[in-house]
């Protein structure tokens, strides 16, 4: 009898709160927490057929002992009795350069955003935007997917995830091996145990958990490549596609790199340089503390380390591509944008006049890379004017070789490692329509870095400490967002771009034509240009991938390459 009756007192609760509503808005109930959600968006510029839920924590705490563990799944066998206001975003993590009060520890929240009318068991796709800012800075605010919902004719849900950054979501050190002191790279772990999370619970918001698709852009591009890669393939993955903007991450620190910034910021703290002692006592350390070392070690030092066998990243994710340890997905979009490399060439063009001007700025990035491999890869560029109608300074030479190393060719590395798994549903672009702020301020740069999210994410300009700002479209921009969008979400739905396009763009056809059914690597490729037009129209269209770029993405893809970059 006291079994039954713990059964109906628990069962009376759940209906309780099912039956509950709120005055804050619709009330979605996942058992053992019930949320309130916006119908206003936080901005209120934003479409009203869409329900926004945001701060939802998806683990505990990461504070005190769970200081550098990886998350801890919250007490989800309880029983709700109270409705949480969830209208608005939840806190950034701190991020860098840090400031006392801006940005929380407390930090593990999420963001859904659905149909107003979608209810449980309507099984919509689920699209989870993982962000970029070099794993040291940004949050989900500046990504809002109201837009992807909003425009979707079939249905979709939205979700993003905030992760830990810098310090708090990278601390390593060598003397970590066969220490229980702390996990590594729980930025990542974060990031997965958010997908689990939604995997778990977004049936409840009319998603479907067995139809997940995660999209990122930069450091969120190489996420997507590490969460593919994570643990060497041996574990399932909690999602089905994955969309890869921009991959950005490398050179991964050496054990010795690792060290010497693990011990500056422990100096700093005050705390042992080795050992138990020093994790022991930075676990402690006062969140000021912390601020002050994070904004005493250069950006970007604190990022995913190899963990060694076992981990989440067990070994350089290009080696574990290149071994075949990785996991299949069902469909794949990989691409960047055309002026990647001038981002990240290392100058402006008037820097760059000789061919060791090429050599010794781009490579600044990558000091691993021996001379030998630096001067095979310059010649692989022919010099100005010869041979390569592109190439009419050292400049073009620069930048193309900046952006290839990485962002154009690991897109091209992933895209072929799945053809290799037989992945039929492989699509591939390149991203050709400049930011306008940026291009304002730099034009030589072009379709530079990070544009495709000014035009995903409604003009959106993100910078560290949640500081966004967005840019209204004008109407050949509008057109270029619309279509975009369109194209990303579709994939979602179906795994092909073009099962819900716009009317007017053009068939996103596959990377590898299905004429070419040996798929060697030397059959055509092929992608997306995404290319502004007029304002009802773009100007995209798909194109070649020239035997040029593909010979130059075999070498810097290659293992002895990726050996000296450590990407």
């Amino acid at each position: 009898m006291h079994a039954l009756l713990i059964i109906f007192v628990v069962a009376l609760a759940q209906l309780s709160i099912a039956q509950l509503t709120s005055s804050l808005g619709p009330v979605v109930n996942l058992g053992y927490a019930a949320f309130a959600g916006n119908t206003t968006s936080p901005s209120g510029i934003f479409n009203s057929n869409v329900t926004f839920f945001g701060g939802l924590p998806y683990a505990q705490p990461p504070l005190g002992d769970l200081r550098w563990r990886a998350p801890q799944m919250l007490d989800e066998n309880a029983v709700a009795n109270t409705i949480t206001d969830a209208r608005n975003w939840g806190p950034p993590c701190i991020q860098g350069p840090a400031v006392v009060g801006v940005g929380s520890e407390d930090c593990l929240t999420l963001n859904v955003w659905k149909p107003t009318n979608a209810s449980e068991n309507d099984k919509l796709p689920v699209a989870v935007y993982i962000h970029g800012g070099g794993f040291y800075f940004g949050t989900p605010q500046g990504f809002p997917l109201y837009d992807w919902v909003a425009q979707h004719p079939t249905g979709l849900i939205g979700a993003s995830i905030t992760y830990r950054l810098g310090i708090l979501g990278f601390f390593a050190g060598p003397t970590v091996d066969g220490v229980e002191a702390i996990d590594l790279n729980v930025g990542l772990l974060d990031q997965r145990a958010g997908i689990e999370w939604i995997k778990r619970h977004v049936v409840k918001f009319g998603g479907d958990p067995d139809d997940i698709t995660i999209y990122g852009e930069s450091a969120g591009g190489a996420s997507m490549v590490m969460q593919i890669t994570a643990y060497g393939g041996t574990k399932p993955v909690p999602f089905k596609r994955v969309v890869t903007e921009s991959v950005g991450f490398g050179p991964t620190l050496t054990d010795s790199q690792i060290e010497e910034t693990t011990t500056s910021a422990a100096t700093f703290v005050g705390c042992p340089t080795a050992g138990t002692e020093m994790f022991a006592c930075m676990r402690n350390a006062s969140l000021g503390a912390i601020v002050g070392a994070i904004n005493s070690i250069p950006n970007g030092r604190f990022s995913p380390v190899v963990e060694g066998p076992g981990g989440f990243m067990p070994d350089l994710p290009s080696r574990l591509i290149h071994s075949g340890n990785f996991s299949t997905v069902e469909s794949l979009i990989a691409g960047h944008c055309t002026g990647d490399g001038k981002t990240f060439a290392g100058g402006s063009p008037d820097q760059f006049v000789t061919d060791e001007d090429v050599k010794d700025i781009v490579f600044s990035r990558w000091p691993g890379v021996s001379n030998e491999t630096r001067d095979t890869g310059l010649a692989m560029y022919p010099a100005p004017k010869t041979t390569d109608p592109q190439i009419t300074s050292e400049w073009d030479r620069a930048w193309m070789m900046a952006g290839q190393i990485i962002f154009t060719c690991m897109d091209w590395f992933l895209a072929e490692a799945m053809l290799n798994r037989s992945v039929e549903s492989v699509f591939s672009y390149a991203w050709n329509v400049p930011d306008t702020v940026l291009f304002n301020a730099h034009p030589y740069l072009g379709a530079m870095h990070t544009s495709d999210l000014y035009f995903l994410f409604d003009g959106t300009n993100t910078f560290a400490n949640a500081g966004n700002s967005f840019t209204a479209f004008n109407a050949s921009e509008l057109a270029v967002s619309k279509e975009a969008i369109a194209y990303w979400t579709s994939f979602a739905q179906s795994g092909d771009p073009s099962t819900s396009k716009l009317s007017t763009s053009p068939v996103w056809d596959l990377f590898a034509p299905a004429q070419n059914s040996t798929r060697n690597i030397n059959s055509t490729r092929q992608r997306m240009l995404v290319n502004r037009g007029n304002n009802t129209v773009t100007a995209s269209h798909m194109q070649f991938v020239s035997s040029a770029e593909r010979e130059r993405c075999q070498f810097w893809m290659s293992e002895a390459v990726t050996n000296q970059t450590r990407i």
